[in-house]
């Protein structure tokens, strides 16, 4: 299992949605400036792509978080993150778990989304490396998992397992603080850094939650 320190990049976990861009020349302009920005870990997460699809932008993807020495990481389709050179995959909870993932993909990092305190001790007990918990705060895009979990629950669960806990959903800003007060080892988040009138600035603005963009 992949300790804390291996896993420092991940504290600012950046997920893609390419439909917020017209096109892919800005997504992938858009990409590069978050990395510019000090971002240093990125989830391919792409559902509506074929698998022939999906394998042309994460190459492309995986160039430029190399150039950055950043961290890429494919959602759910371990076989394509290892056939492009991904670093890792990250599994929802209904999936395999993350120790069968890792007997046949050794050489990835294995993360789990979870949504209860359960949730998370299962995915630890099966060899998760670290775990997302949500969502912390109201989001349509977390809205089918139920009302907010809240700081409490994501104490709870950060209290609970040792696995590194990224709270996730519905993060903006001012909000990363009293999520990493809670015990977060960092947070994950779509729309607040892509929403961005300056996505270059406004990912160095989170990266000073973290000691700055030498994260």
């Amino acid at each position: 299992m992949q300790t804390q320190k291996d896993l420092k990049d991940l504290r600012l976990y950046l997920i893609t949605d390419r439909s917020l861009f017209e096109g892919q020349k800005y997504f992938l302009s858009a990409v590069e400036d978050a990395l510019m920005g000090g971002v240093r870990a990125l989830q391919l997460r792409e559902k509506d792509l074929s698998d022939s699809e999906l394998i042309k932008l994460a190459i492309q993807l995986r160039i430029l978080t190399s150039n950055y020495k950043a961290k890429l990481i494919i959602n759910s389709r371990a076989e394509i993150a290892e056939k492009i050179g991904a670093d890792g995959v990250h599994l929802t909870e209904t999936r395999l778990p993350a120790n069968e993932v890792k007997s046949s993909f050794p050489d990835l990092i294995v993360g789990v989304s979870t949504h209860s305190l359960e949730g998370a001790h299962l995915a630890e007990k099966e060899g998760a490396d670290y775990i997302t918990f949500s969502p912390i705060y109201k989001t349509p895009s977390k809205a089918s998992y139920g009302a907010p979990q809240g700081l409490n629950s994501l104490q709870k669960v950060t209290q609970a397992v040792r696995l590194p806990v990224l709270a996730m959903g519905g993060i903006t800003l001012h909000r990363v603080p009293e999520c990493l007060e809670q015990g977060a080892f960092g947070i994950a988040l779509i729309s607040d850094i892509w929403d961005s009138s300056n996505i270059k600035e406004h990912s160095f603005e989170y990266t000073q939650n973290f000691g700055g963009n030498t994260l």
